[in-house]
């Protein structure tokens, strides 16, 4: 067993990141970040739940751009080609499970 406090992780950068599990063509790993991620559509479905801070989570519905504020405890669901981009107010960690293939 391998515990791993989460809500304490931090990173030199940007959305640097601790893998916790890789499993079939998926991962989850904890990032860190206090900056905006860019513009992106996934290659599978995504899970993202804050853990610690707040983050606007921008994305495309129907064509418009929307945006929604995540707390601890909120999770975003993306399906495959979802675009979507997440700006973090201050620092903030994040569980992201995705493919593999995923940048």
């Amino acid at each position: 067993m391998n515990v791993v406090n989460a809500a304490a992780f931090t990173a030199d950068r940007a959305w640097g990141s601790l893998e916790l599990l890789a499993f079939g063509d998926h991962r989850a790993k904890v990032h860190w970040t206090d900056q905006p991620y860019r513009w992106h559509e996934n290659t599978g479905d995504e899970l993202f739940l804050v853990i610690d801070g707040v983050v606007d989570m921008y994305y495309v519905e129907d064509g418009e751009e929307r945006v929604a504020t995540l707390r601890p405890g909120d999770a975003a669901v993306f399906r495959s080609g979802d675009r979507h981009v997440a700006h973090p107010r201050g620092a903030a960690r994040v569980l992201v499970v995705e493919r593999h293939d995923t940048d």
